[in-house]
């Protein structure tokens, strides 16, 4: 049995102890390694150029060219700036058709589902008597099917735009639209297909629209390399005099992209 003389110093070195082995352990312990900071995604670019046509002769002798070219650069998965371009050149019965030129800027930010896009447009139409056209705009985008590794997508998204108009016969106004696109691709296999529809009504007045539908159908020839089919139909309620309100065209040809 401890005398009274004993215990108080055995009682301390216990106290002692159990307060410091916290400490020692923690000093003797290897410190852990400190979480490296996250690698920023280095900037990507992204091509792609597509060449289509079609040469029709007989009652009616018509050919046309079309060329499209889309450059993206884009920061990790969340960031990205797409130019894209594309020209039309088409004759009928040996007169000048179509002379199209539509130049697209729109810079997107993406967290999961949502986007968020501005838009910036500069275009020129020979087969609707657009002299000069700008559109610029905003708005919020949703992804109901985001399948990146597969292909496959259905966006649909809703910007308002201010549109400045130039026609061929002098005339000239500035409109606000409403402008929904319903974008949809799928892949499988070696044929890829993808759909983008947009419909522009006035804001205010709704009949004055514009809507059109671009599809395309691919199949890869290599990693880079597709044969391609592509259907275009536009459709715009304001025209100048002698000028159709809709037109459609049916083309092949093949595409390149620099990423698979």
């Amino acid at each position: 049995m401890l005398s009274h003389f004993e215990a108080p110093r055995w009682l301390m070195l216990l106290v002692t102890g159990l307060f410091l082995s916290p400490w020692a352990a923690h000093a003797q312990a290897p410190a852990e390694a400190t979480a490296a900071p996250p690698v920023p995604q280095a900037a990507t670019w992204r091509y792609n150029s597509q060449l289509t046509g079609i040469y029709t002769s007989g009652a009616v002798e018509r050919t046309l060219f079309t060329t499209a070219q889309a450059l993206t650069w884009a920061q990790g998965r969340h960031f990205g700036v797409p130019l894209t371009g594309s020209f039309s050149y088409g004759r009928q019965d040996a007169r000048l058709r179509e002379r199209e030129l539509l130049a697209t800027l729109a810079p997107y930010y993406r967290l999961e589902r949502f986007r968020a896009y501005a838009l910036g447009t500069y275009e020129r139409s020979n087969l609707r008597g657009i002299r000069y056209r700008t559109q610029v705009g905003a708005g919020p985008g949703w992804a109901f099917v985001r399948d990146e590794a597969n292909g496959r997508e259905i966006l649909v998204s809703n910007l308002i735009l201010r549109e400045a108009t130039q026609f061929s016969d002098g005339t000239a106004r500035t409109v606000w639209r409403s402008s929904t696109r319903l974008k949809l691709a799928y892949r499988v296999g070696a044929l890829r297909a993808s759909s983008s529809t947009y419909y522009q009504p006035r804001i205010a007045h709704a009949q004055d629209v514009r809507w059109a539908n671009t599809t395309t159908l691919a199949v890869s020839i290599t990693q880079r390399l597709a044969l391609t089919a592509a259907y275009v139909y536009t459709f715009e309620q304001r025209v100048v005099e002698q000028k159709s309100r809709g037109n459609t065209n049916i083309t092949v040809g093949v595409s390149y992209s620099n990423a698979p």
